[in-house]
C-alpha cells in the first residue's frame, strides 16, 4: 500500500535521513508526485500514464539540489502537461535538445569552431581570435544571441577602469585603455556575430546598432578642439617673444623684493637663464609644435643634444604607433635645451619639465595660467590660445614650401589625412609655375623664355 503524506520541506528533511532505499512517499495533494529513498538522498519523481496508457516516471531532480517548493511546482507543470494531453518527457527531451543547440551557440563554441576555420584563411585571422578571446573572457560561455546593450555598457566600464599593461610589454604602471582600442576589439566581435548571422547559426544580430560610448574628452583635447587653427603674424611673433621676456623680469623683480624683505634663502635668479620652465617650455612648443602631453612628459632620455633629435612615443598616438618617432631640433632649441639642462645639473635621465611642486609630471592645465600671464604681458589677443603655438608651426612650414608629407610626420599626425584638412590651403600655388614649365617644355607661344605675363581671367573662369 502507497505511504501518503504532504511532501513539505519538514517531510523530506525528515525522508532524507529516514525513507529506505527503494521505498517511495506519494503526495496527498499531487497525484503522482512522489519521492524515493536513494543511498542518503532523495529522488523527487512524478508518475503518469502517457497517449499510449503507458506508465512513466520523470524524475524532477535530488532533494538539496531542488528545494521542496521548486520541486512542487515541477511537478505541477508536468501534471499540467500531461493533462493537456502531452508527454512532460518528452518535453524534458525536447528542452535539453534546446540547452545543447544553446550551447553550441556560446560565443566560446562558435569562436573555436566555425570562426576559427573562418579567420584562419585570413591575413591576421588568427590575431583577430586571440583578440576577441583575450578581451571577452565573461563572455565566452554566455549564447551570442543573449549578449545585450547592458553587457556592453558593463564591458566598456569595466575595460576603462582597469587599466592593462600593453601586450609584450612590461609596465610598472599599466595605462588605461584607450576608446580606439576598446573599439577595435568590439569591432571584432560585431564581425563575427553578423557572420553567425550569415550562417543561420543565431536568428538576429544581438548587438546590431549598439555602439561603445564616446569618452570625454581630457582638458588637452578640448584646447585643441577650442584653438583657431591660425598662424601667428610677424607682429604676434615679436609679442610672443616680448612676452617671455617680460614674464622673466617680472619674476626676477618678485624675487629681488622677496629676498630684500626677509626671504634671503631664496635663490637669486638675475644670475640664471631661465627664471622657472615656462620660457623653455613655451619655447619647445614654439620650436617643435609638440602637443602639451608630450611636453608634459618629455624626458632627457628622449633628447640627443649632440645630434639634435628627440626620440620619443607620442602620446595620442601611441594605441596604434607603439614605436618611438625621431624629430630633428633646430639650433635655437638646442641652444635652449642645452642651457636648461646645465641649468637644471646636467640630470642625465628624468623629466625635461617636472612639476616645481614635486618634480613630478605636470598636470594637464598646468601651462594655462603662465601662458595667460606671457600672452598679457606681450600684448597677444586675449583669445589666442596655448595650441597656436602648434597650429603656428604647422602653418609656417606649409607656406615656407615645405610638402605636406614631411609637415605631417613633424606634427605626428596619425594620417596626412589630417594635414592636408587643415593646413594644405597655405601652401604656395606652384600650378601655374607647373603649367608654364610644362609650355616652356613644348616650345609654347604664351610663355616666353625669361618669365611670363599674367594672363587675364576668362569670363567662364
Amino acid at each position: 500500500m502507497k505511504k501518503k503524506e504532504k511532501l513539505t520541506k519538514k517531510a523530506l528533511d525528515r525522508l532524507a535521513n529516514e525513507l529506505p532505499e527503494g521505498d517511495e512517499v506519494w503526495d496527498t495533494d499531487l497525484p503522482g508526485y512522489h519521492v524515493r529513498g536513494r543511498r542518503g538522498w532523495l529522488a523527487l519523481r512524478v508518475s503518469y500514464y502517457n497517449n499510449a496508457r503507458q506508465r512513466r516516471v520523470l524524475t524532477l531532480g535530488r532533494y538539496g539540489t531542488r528545494t521542496a517548493a521548486q520541486a512542487r511546482e515541477d511537478a505541477r507543470q508536468a501534471l499540467a502537461i500531461v493533462a493537456q494531453g502531452g508527454d512532460p518527457r518528452a518535453v524534458l527531451e525536447e528542452d535539453r535538445a534546446e540547452a545543447e543547440r544553446q550551447q553550441q551557440q556560446t560565443l566560446r563554441a562558435y569562436l573555436e569552431g566555425p570562426y576559427t576555420a573562418f579567420q584562419n584563411r585570413r591575413k591576421d585571422g588568427k590575431g583577430t581570435i586571440r583578440r576577441i578571446a583575450r578581451d571577452f573572457p565573461d563572455w565566452l560561455d554566455k549564447p551570442m544571441g543573449k549578449l545585450t546593450r547592458a553587457d556592453v555598457e558593463r564591458w566598456q566600464a569595466k575595460e576603462e577602469a582597469t587599466p592593462k599593461p600593453r601586450q609584450g610589454k612590461e609596465e610598472a604602471t599599466p595605462k588605461p585603455r584607450s576608446f580606439q582600442t576598446l573599439k577595435r576589439s568590439y569591432d571584432a566581435l560585431q564581425a563575427l556575430l553578423a557572420h553567425a548571422v550569415e550562417r543561420n547559426v543565431i536568428p538576429a544580430h544581438p548587438l546590431k546598432g549598439v555602439k561603445l560610448q564616446k569618452p570625454a574628452l581630457t582638458e588637452e583635447e578640448l584646447a585643441e578642439q577650442g584653438a583657431e587653427r591660425r598662424f601667428l603674424e610677424p607682429e604676434e611673433v615679436t609679442a610672443l617673444f616680448a612676452g617671455l621676456e617680460a614674464y622673466q623680469e617680472e619674476r626676477r623683480a618678485q624675487r629681488r623684493s622677496s629676498r630684500a624683505h626677509g626671504k634671503a634663502y631664496l635663490p637669486d635668479l638675475d644670475h640664471v637663464a631661465y627664471v622657472d620652465h615656462v620660457k623653455p617650455w613655451l619655447l619647445a612648443m614654439f620650436y617643435t609644435g609638440f602637443r602639451p602631453g608630450d611636453l608634459f612628459g618629455l624626458r632627457w632620455e628622449h633628447v640627443n643634444l649632440t645630434f639634435g633629435t628627440i626620440r620619443k612615443v607620442i602620446e595620442k598616438t601611441a594605441h596604434h604607433q607603439s614605436e618611438p618617432m625621431t624629430f630633428p631640433v633646430c639650433r635655437p632649441l638646442v641652444e635652449i635645451l642645452r642651457t636648461w639642462h646645465q641649468q637644471q645639473g646636467e640630470p642625465s635621465a628624468g623629466l625635461v619639465f617636472p612639476s616645481i611642486v614635486n618634480g613630478k609630471r605636470m598636470a594637464q592645465t598646468a601651462m594655462q595660467r603662465p601662458w595667460a600671464t606671457v600672452r598679457k604681458l606681450g600684448g597677444l589677443p586675449e583669445g589666442l590660445q596655448l595650441y597656436t603655438l602648434r597650429h603656428n608651426f604647422a602653418s609656417q612650414l606649409v607656406m615656407a614650401g615645405v610638402d605636406i608629407l614631411t609637415v605631417s610626420k613633424l606634427m605626428a599626425h596619425s594620417s596626412i589625412e589630417t594635414t592636408i584638412t587643415f593646413y594644405a590651403h597655405l601652401a604656395p600655388d606652384h600650378k601655374r609655375s607647373a603649367v608654364d614649365l610644362f609650355a616652356r617644355a613644348v616650345g609654347g607661344e604664351a610663355v616666353k623664355e625669361g618669365g611670363s605675363e599674367p594672363l587675364e581671367e576668362s569670363a567662364n573662369g
